[in-house]
């Protein structure tokens, strides 16, 4: 188990807020022991906390060009067709996972390929499981085109608490299933859209876990 490298700077952050905090309560009250042993006790989970939500596990992929790999940790809340409206304008298949703070929440590649466009639009902080927060939250839109044609849209999207949303690929860059293509920081919400002609695998409510499950099967 690693710690995720958008961590480094919240972990040292919250490390100096909870030092500051504690020798405060040491120095400014020093016979109150009882309060002091509090601080610390509360300061140090809170550090866990923080801790534990920027862990990398290192995640074993078995690539397969026909599956549709999760491209997250989390819990699948929207199987559906709709119309997606930014890029492809057609009926699709969504599949979307809510992460919450708990999870692990590095962003993996579903498929290989060439990312064909990508888009970064600011927007509102929703909570995530908000249908509109799909199109008004803040996101990110990548469509990677598959060795043989097919494109798959994923949309990284921002929830109540999420307010950074990181991403490393860019268009016309070749990527990698299972491989990081971002990571959003606390709950949130990540948004697939596949083929009609796609066999979803998985079900509402499932827990999938990002590079390892797989949630849908090409048929090209």
């Amino acid at each position: 188990m690693t710690i995720h490298r958008e961590g480094y700077q919240s972990l040292l952050l919250v490390t100096v807020v909870l030092g500051i905090l504690y020798a405060g309560v040491y120095f400014g009250l020093p016979t109150q022991v009882l309060l002091q042993n509090i601080v610390l006790v509360v300061s140090i989970i809170l550090f866990l906390i923080v801790l534990q939500f920027f862990r990398n596990p290192v995640v074993q992929i078995q690539a397969n060009p026909n599956e549709v790999l999760a491209p997250a940790d989390g819990k699948v809340v929207v199987i559906e067709e709709t119309i997606e409206q930014e890029y492809f304008r057609t009926p699709r298949k969504q599949v979307s996972i809510f992460m919450s703070p708990i999870n692990v929440h590095v962003n993996r590649n579903p498929i290989s390929g060439i990312v064909k466009y990508f888009k970064y639009h600011p927007g509102k902080y929703l909570f995530a499981w908000n249908p509109k927060s799909s199109t008004e939250n803040e996101r990110t839109t990548t469509v990677v085109q598959h060795e043989n044609g097919t494109e798959l849209l994923f949309r990284q999207i921002a929830g109540a608490l999420a307010r950074r949303i990181c991403w490393y690929v860019k268009e016309r860059q070749i990527v990698r299933q299972g491989e990081e293509f971002g990571f959003i920081k606390f709950g949130s919400r990540v948004d697939i859209f596949l083929p009609l002609d796609a066999e979803i695998t998985v079900g509402l409510n499932q827990i999938t876990q990002g590079g390892k499950t797989v949630i849908a099967i090409l048929k090209k």
